[in-house]
């Protein structure tokens, strides 16, 4: 990486934040825009539950509770990683993508098709994310669009290798980040929740929201 987030001395100050196609947008939705996205997110999970995915061959779940929205939907078992069109606990087919995400995938992604994946990653106070990258997609020239939605992230962005150098930054509430460019094999993750950071989810915790292009 060109250079790190701790050295940017006014990225607290600045509204954007572009480094190496990693961009994020501080504050990008207002508290309103937050409220009825989460009551839309709520309303869909009743139709496809929150399941926990476990990592391939060992089984160890993941910290993390998930669904998804769209024609597509990442799963991980004891097979593997993959996408698929029905929720592996309920057979049922994923509901749509809101229309308000996809106001959102078209604002930001610069990319002419509409997102066909959403992953909703619901993070307790203790639950956090290794580094990985996403790569079970067929194109890589469409971005990831990340929206965050209560509890402040630690979110941790390395380089093209596991091992490289990494550096953190914190994602509140209403933050949205678009993974793109080089960045879009970055290795990247989730280091820590902030618990009580944010009165937006009545539960507390953290609501990720990531669009995808599968096809």
């Amino acid at each position: 990486m060109t250079s790190s987030f701790s050295d940017q001395k006014t990225a607290k100050k600045a509204s954007k934040l572009d480094i190496n196609g990693f961009r994020v947008l501080k504050g990008f939705l207002t508290r309103p825009e937050q409220q009825k996205i989460v009551v839309e997110i709520s309303d869909l999970v009743r139709l496809s539950p929150l399941f926990k995915p476990c990592m391939p061959g060992t089984g160890k779940p993941f910290s993390v509770q998930m669904s998804n929205l769209g024609d597509y939907g990442w799963v991980s078992d004891k097979t593997g990683y993959r996408y698929q069109k029905t929720h592996p606990e309920t057979g049922v087919k994923w509901p749509e993508i809101p229309t308000s995400l996809q106001a959102i995938w078209q604002r930001v992604a610069d990319y002419e098709l509409p997102a066909e994946a959403c992953l909703v990653n619901y993070y307790d106070a203790s639950a956090k994310m290794g580094l990985h990258r996403d790569e079970d997609e067929k194109n890589f020239s469409a971005p990831v669009v990340s929206i965050s939605l209560g509890d402040t992230a630690v979110f941790r962005m390395g380089g093209a290798t596991r091992k490289g150098p990494t550096s953190s930054i914190k994602l509140d509430s209403g933050d949205v980040v678009i993974i793109g460019g080089p960045a879009r094999m970055f290795y990247h993750g989730v280091d820590r929740i902030l618990g009580g950071s944010s009165s937006l989810l009545k539960n507390g915790g953290r609501l990720n929201l990531t669009l995808r292009r599968v096809r």
